[in-house]
């Protein structure tokens, strides 16, 4: 315990050169090393930091890849959840059907939990199969929709993201 709190102040100082704190995560992605990180700031206020561990970047959506967010700020989950369905919906090539909608909605309350500075939501995407999501460690969903994956984690790694630069700094793009 006393080496992952130490990893992770240390992570906080030097930007997040530690593996993932989940377990889960690295057994989900072993082969995984860091692609890339960066911070998500709106307004001047910085939310969160990411990371993307993945085999290939230029693979992403072909080969499993874990994304960790470590949070700066108290979230409450509803509005994690809200937000997500908000860009998922932005960003979908045809509008969803709102079945479709109240699925996705579904599996990301079940994924997510309020969160305080320092925590930490894991997303693993698995091509063709979904995801699964851990807090702090935890496995918390396994969503078995290859849509919902896709269209979830299209949120940071879409080229039409809000977050552009978030987007180039996971991918270790730069240009």
């Amino acid at each position: 315990m006393q080496s992952k709190l130490a990893c992770i102040g240390i992570a906080l100082i030097v930007g997040f050169l530690c593996p993932p704190a989940s377990a889960g995560c690295r057994a989900d992605v072993p082969q995984a090393h860091l692609m890339g990180t960066g911070p998500f700031c709106f307004l001047g206020f910085c939310l969160y930091d990411a990371q993307l561990w993945a085999e290939d970047p230029t693979r992403i959506f072909d080969e499993p890849f874990a994304l960790l967010i470590t949070y700066r700020k108290t979230i409450k989950a509803r509005k994690l959840v809200d937000t997500g369905i908000d860009e998922m919906e932005r960003l979908a090539p045809t509008p969803l059907p709102k079945a479709t909608l109240d699925d996705w909605r579904g599996d990301m309350t079940r994924a997510f939990r309020d969160v305080a500075p320092g925590d930490q939501l894991c997303g693993v995407f698995l091509p063709g199969r979904g995801a699964r999501f851990y807090a702090n460690g935890s496995l918390t969903a396994e969503v078995n929709d290859a849509a919902f994956a896709l269209a979830f984690f299209r949120i940071w790694l879409d080229p039409n993201t809000r977050a552009s630069d978030l987007r180039r700094n996971l991918l270790g793009i730069t240009q």
